[in-house]
């Protein structure tokens, strides 16, 4: 390992557990924080989803919500590959953190909860959709939650937001609101 590569380490995994230290104190925050990093997905994507049905600007708000999901799913694509190259251990693994909730049989980085809350928050965003700065606040506490309860590094988290950011920019360049295919997609249901 490079010293450049020492110290880099040395930080992720001191901010790491500085973060992962206020655990294990309070009942209340550590089962908040541990509802936030299993929950907070499904409850982003069943918010998003919802909208689906509402009346109000209906194509464009449709358009937004697929724009979302597209972004989610490119992005745990995105993670997939990116886990071919790159097997990191856990930090409970390193020992750097203390585990609050059950371990995952997958390598650390980067975090495909961030990934995917990241990719829909920026999506929301880049349409300054209502609810985005919502999304936004939701997508920084869940990858807080998953560095409190002990399963990922900083950089994981890091790592897993600019994937998710930049699929949500993949995806706002490529589909197209008005397209044939956006209109196709608006139309269901």
């Amino acid at each position: 390992m490079s010293f450049t590569a020492f110290v880099l380490y040395g930080i992720d995994a001191g901010l790491t557990h500085f973060i992962n230290s206020f655990s294990g104190y309070d009942w209340y925050a550590d089962s908040l924080a541990s509802w936030i990093s299993l929950a907070g997905i499904p409850v982003m994507v069943f918010a998003v989803a919802v909208q689906w049905w509402t009346l109000q600007n209906r194509s464009h708000t449709r358009h937004v919500l697929l724009t979302a999901g597209f972004s989610f799913i490119l992005g745990v694509i995105l993670n997939q590959l990116i886990l071919l190259f790159i097997h990191r251990v856990r930090p409970y693994n390193e020992g750097v953190t203390n585990l609050l909730i059950a371990p995952s049989g997958d390598p650390s980085f980067p975090s495909d909860h961030a990934t995917a809350a990241f990719a829909i928050a920026t999506a929301f965003m880049a349409y300054h959709f209502k609810g985005a700065k919502t999304l936004l606040i939701s997508a920084i506490l869940i990858s807080v939650s998953r560095i409190y309860v002990g399963t990922h590094f900083v950089s994981d988290i890091v790592g897993g937001a600019i994937t998710g950011m930049l699929a949500a920019g993949l995806v706002v360049w490529i589909y197209r609101e008005g397209s044939l295919a956006d209109r196709f997609l608006t139309s269901i249901l």
